[in-house]
């Protein structure tokens, strides 16, 4: 989770809403991991988990990572979650839970919805303070900006 914290750090640092995520493979050793990118990629695909899945399964030559563990530090979006089960992963790690959009346990939980075929292990909560705090300063950081940058009348 460090390495998913630091990842998200560097994302904020480039302007990007900071969100890290790293995948751990069967022996024990990071094989992947991504950070948001959807600003500089230009494009809405690009979050963090989504871009350690397509790493994963590039080292492992499989789409299947069910001997795979993944540690994000925010709870995944209905599009990540849905590409987690779909990626059949073995076990899925977060740190804060995201009240807006979570859809793993907060606002939904399409891991144990019907619509759902792979059981997913999951663990919440791991750094969550330190996740919580990293999102809450960059969002507080990006309000100061815009309204630092609206004309006074």
């Amino acid at each position: 989770m460090e390495k998913a914290i630091a990842l998200a750090a560097q994302a904020g640092a480039a302007g990007e809403v900071p969100v890290g995520a790293v995948i751990v493979g069967p022996e024990g050793d990071c094989i992947a991991e991504g950070e948001n990118r959807r600003e500089r990629d230009r494009d809405p695909t690009a979050h963090a988990e989504i871009l350690a899945l397509r790493a994963a399964s590039q080292v492992i030559q499989s789409w299947r990572l069910h001997e795979c563990s993944l540690y994000v530090t925010l709870e995944p979006c209905p599009m990540c979650a849905g590409a987690i089960i779909q990626a059949r992963v073995g076990l899925l790690v977060y740190g804060a839970s995201d009240p807006k959009t979570g859809a793993v346990r907060t606002v939904l939980n399409l891991p144990d919805s019907p619509c759902s075929f792979h059981k997913l292990t999951v663990i919440s909560g791991i750094y969550e303070a330190i996740c919580r705090q990293q999102l809450q300063a960059w969002f507080a950081h990006r309000r100061q900006q815009h309204k630092d940058q609206r004309p006074t009348s």
